[in-house]
């Protein structure tokens, strides 16, 4: 295993780091993507930039990994299946925690017991729940504050 490293997002890697996205997403939910290849590309390359942050893992010059945040939110944290479990997902998430205002938030799929599991054991705690999505999943939102930060 070759070391992991977190760039920023170049659309170059486009495609590539749809179909991790789509097949991370698809496994931990059980439901196919229900948006086109097209319009996904279009969607991490003209539409996440304009409020996130998007930084990709590679290890030995592969995409293994992704994460999209801003100071607030962390909108998305994937790590390709096959590479899940070896602290790569850990990686980005201390990165996005680094380069937030402090605390963050997200929402993951009720369904998502893997998610939920990795969220909480770094600090994420449950604020909410049945927050609309496209999937029509149930979702939780999570909060992480940094020691320190209040309200």
């Amino acid at each position: 295993m070759g070391e992991t490293v977190i760039r920023p997002y170049e659309s170059a890697y486009a495609e590539k780091v749809v179909r991790l996205w789509r097949a991370s997403k698809e496994e931990a939910i059980g439901q196919k993507e229900i948006h086109s290849v097209e319009s996904h590309v279009h969607f991490l390359d003209e539409m996440l930039p304009k409020a996130y942050q998007i930084h990709l893992a590679f290890e030995d010059q592969e995409v293994v990994g992704l994460v999209v945040f801003n100071a607030e939110e962390l909108n998305q944290l994937y790590v390709a299946p096959e590479h899940q479990g070896k602290g790569i997902g850990q990686q980005l998430l201390d990165f996005s925690k680094a380069h937030s205002g402090g605390s963050l938030f997200l929402y993951t799929f009720e369904v998502n017991r893997n998610a939920q599991r990795f969220y909480e054991k770094n600090g994420f705690v449950e604020i909410g729940r049945g927050y609309e999505n496209e999937e029509n999943l149930p979702d939780i939102k999570y909060e992480w504050r940094e020691s320190g930060t209040s309200e």
